[in-house]
């Protein structure tokens, strides 16, 4: 960005007023941020949105579609800003410019010809504000469709569905401050170093006040084991050239997919102790007052061998009983957790064991107690809460016919792994994606990039070329956006957006620079322009309006969404607004009114001879599908992300050699997928265990794969054999 345009741009992230990060969800403190409220990953996020760089007309002139296919990810993020509408015509093979009246018209005209609305798929990335997911869902509603995958589909649904069972709100129960308050925290499936860097300033705090804490994940992360906090107003000045703080007290390698043999077998020890000391482990009270479902519980875990446990987790039965004591010694305890949980086929009932873990010592609705699933990209919670969803609240449905007056589509929509096959059969011809890179971000890569060439015409709301806008459909366009930092004018003057945090904080976002290009338009005015092309006079919405002032479209969320009235008012005070959470209070929105134990039984992985389990990993030098550097410097990887992570005694077994090329494939009901290529690095994960990057690895999650009930792809569960490159 340059130095001047650079500091401008990291004074701005996250402070009041000023540009929420493009990375993670991680919400901000109320009461103390710094001068340099951002990580690593924040800083790239804005660089990478702010590049001077720009790929235009000329570029696109002189690469064709299929060059461009040849490159890296990086080397086509690496391109610089879109400038410009972009259309690839039937039987072409360069994008060339089109003017917005021309892509829009195009656009309208192919969604009109369907034979039904549930022919087109409208695909939404996390990075989407508020206001541009409410149009989204409202035109598409009005279109005629549910199909409003997201990319929560592919991460924490899972969390969503079973949050929802268990304590009737599918979000995070704590506020930032309970981290300081905490006695235990108990990080599962998750990597806050990589992830989510800011995270690691609360576990800090955390520590400093006195906590301890417990890392559950297969491979050592580095954050979790040696923190330095690098901004100096979080502690010492010169706290940076120290040796850093141990985070973790405890740290159990689990084998991969035995999360939930672990929180099975903490509970087991649970109820030995509460058996030997009847009223001393569990709050009888909360139990009898806040819960149901308690006896169903205690025969399922009962039920459960010390065996599959054991065998499942990859762990001893001291280590289990470690952690339990530790929960035990705590007056009240957080848990976190990521993909490494939700991206399992017993995801579900792994993320309502650890809700049950809490409910047993009445660990949920107190200060330093409660329930942190760590959303990724910026606002993809915030995208949910504003409609983004294949299905209907009965609430949101009521209140959205009754504020624009017309008839909601009654039968529930298309989730992403269902979107991908309907466009594989030709049930879908037309995917629209509002932001993302759909096709590396989704399983089975070779089958997704099949599906969208199938479809008539695939569009994508973009600021930067990705893989996605490289495998199109019969038709296939391009419409460059403004990112978050840029200045957004419209008709009334300069708008901002807003977006909320894994926390339930919502707040304002707006830009700073001047837009990357004249032709650039918001992903609001976007929506806009589509619904009038697209409905005519069969709209109820004054589109026009909406754009022209966003005042407009948050007048319409605090009369659809409950939680956000008086919208404009409380968006424009310093730190914004929270959306209810009445776990947080110790109140359960299910239908009982309490929440719910939930019983489940614990299925050993059978893990055939010569195989192992694999999961999808991220480096530090990535966001989600953005790759900005080819390192991972906590794990010693330098100019190459084609490795796989392997345990030394495996490597034998295999009779293979560290650095040695080998070929992964996965085995799935409807048979194998294989990359190639892919270097041996000896790690310390369990033993038949590895571990690879995403989306490089993509291909080997079977789209079949997916967790009971949520269709959260399996990518953190795969069985894979090796076998030395030819």
């Amino acid at each position: 960005m340059g130095v001047v345009r650079g500091m401008r741009a990291m004074l701005k992230i996250n402070q009041a007023g000023g540009v929420d990060c493009q990375s993670c969800a991680w919400p901000d403190p109320e009461s103390h941020r710094t001068i340099a409220e951002f990580c690593e990953n924040g800083a790239k996020a804005m660089a990478d949105e702010g590049a001077t760089k720009r790929a235009g007309a000329e570029f696109f002139a002189g690469y064709s579609v299929e060059e461009l296919s040849r490159q890296s990810d990086h080397w086509l993020n690496d391109q610089g800003r879109l400038t410009e509408p972009l259309v690839l015509r039937e039987g072409g093979t360069h994008y060339e410019p089109i003017s917005w009246d021309s892509a829009f018209e195009l656009i309208a005209g192919k969604l009109n010809s369907l034979a039904s609305p549930d022919e087109a798929i409208f695909y939404t990335s996390g990075r989407t504000s508020n206001e541009a997911a409410f149009l989204y869902q409202l035109f598409v509603r009005q279109f005629g469709t549910n199909n409003l995958p997201d990319c929560s589909n592919m991460c924490h649904e899972s969390t969503s569905v079973a949050l929802a069972e268990s304590i009737g709100l599918g979000k995070a129960t704590i506020r930032l401050e309970d981290f300081e308050k905490a006695d235990l925290v108990i990080v599962i499936g998750q990597n806050p170093g990589t992830n989510a860097p800011r995270m690691l300033t609360s576990l800090e705090m955390a520590k400093a006040s006195g906590a301890k804490m417990i890392a559950i994940n297969p491979l050592p992360e580095a954050g979790l084991l040696n923190f330095t906090d690098p901004n100096p107003q979080h502690g010492h000045p010169f706290s940076i050239l120290g040796k850093g703080v141990k985070l973790a007290d405890l740290h159990l390698p689990v084998r991969i997919g035995g999360d939930m043999a672990v929180l099975k077998g903490m509970m087991k020890v649970l109820f030995e102790r509460e058996r030997q000391s009847p009223g001393s482990i569990f709050d009888h009270d909360f139990i009898s007052a806040k819960t149901e479902g308690y006896d169903d519980l205690i025969v399922a875990v009962d039920e459960t061998s010390w065996d599959d446990i054991l065998t499942s987790s990859g762990l001893a039965k001291e280590q289990i009983e470690e952690a339990a004591e530790m929960v035990i010694a705590s007056d009240g305890f957080i848990t976190c957790w990521a993909m490494g949980v939700t991206q399992h086929t017993d995801a579900v009932a792994t993320i309502q064991d650890i809700v049950n873990l809490h409910l047993l010592r009445g660990s949920i609705g107190c200060a330093g107690a409660g329930l942190c699933p760590v959303r990724g990209h910026s606002n993809v919670q915030g995208d949910r809460t504003m409609g983004i969803w294949e299905k209907m609240a009965p609430v949101f449905r009521e209140n959205l016919e009754r504020e624009f007056g017309f008839d909601t589509p009654e039968r529930d929509g298309f989730n992403t792994v269902e979107s991908i096959a309907a466009m594989l059969d030709g049930r879908a011809k037309v995917f629209f994606a509002m932001g993302g890179n759909f096709a590396a971000a989704s399983p089975d890569t070779p089958n997704v990039e099949k599906a969208l060439r199938n479809c008539d015409l695939t569009v994508q709301v973009i600021t930067k070329l990705n893989r996605t806008a490289l495998v199109p459909g019969k038709v296939s366009l391009i419409l460059p956006c403004l990112g978050r930092s840029e200045k957004d004018l419209q008709a009334s003057g300069e708008q901002f957006v807003s977006t909320e945090s894994t926390m339930l904080n919502v707040q304002m976002s707006k830009g700073i620079f001047e837009p990357a290009s004249e032709n650039l338009r918001s992903e609001p005015w976007i929506v806009c322009r589509l619904a009038k092309a697209t409905l005519g006079d069969r709209t109820t919405v004054n589109w026009d309006a909406m754009a022209a002032d966003y005042d407009n479209i948050r007048d319409a969320i605090s009369r659809v969404v409950p939680g956000c009235e008086n919208y404009n008012e409380r968006i424009r005070t310093k730190t914004g607004f929270y959306m209810p959470n009445p776990p947080n209070r110790g109140e359960f929105s299910t239908p009982s009114g309490k929440a719910s134990f939930a019983a489940s039984k614990l299925d050993v992985i059978d893990l055939p001879p010569g195989r192992l389990l694999m999961t999808t990993i991220r480096s530090h030098d990535q966001f989600n599908t953005t790759v900005y550097e080819f390192n991972d410097r906590y794990r010693g990887i330098r100019g190459s992300r084609r490795v796989i992570f392997m345990n030394s005694k495996n490597i034998l077994e295999l009779g293979l050699e560290a650095g040695q090329p080998v070929d992964i494939t996965s085995h799935w009901d409807d048979g194998e997928r294989s990359v190639h290529g892919f270097a041996i690095v000896p790690y310390p994960i369990p033993k038949d265990c590895c571990a690879t990057y995403f989306p490089e690895a993509n291909p080997l999650v079977p789209l079949g794969s997916y967790a009971k009930r949520s269709n959260t792809p399996t990518s953190k569960c795969v069985i894979v054999s090796i076998n030395a490159s030819a």
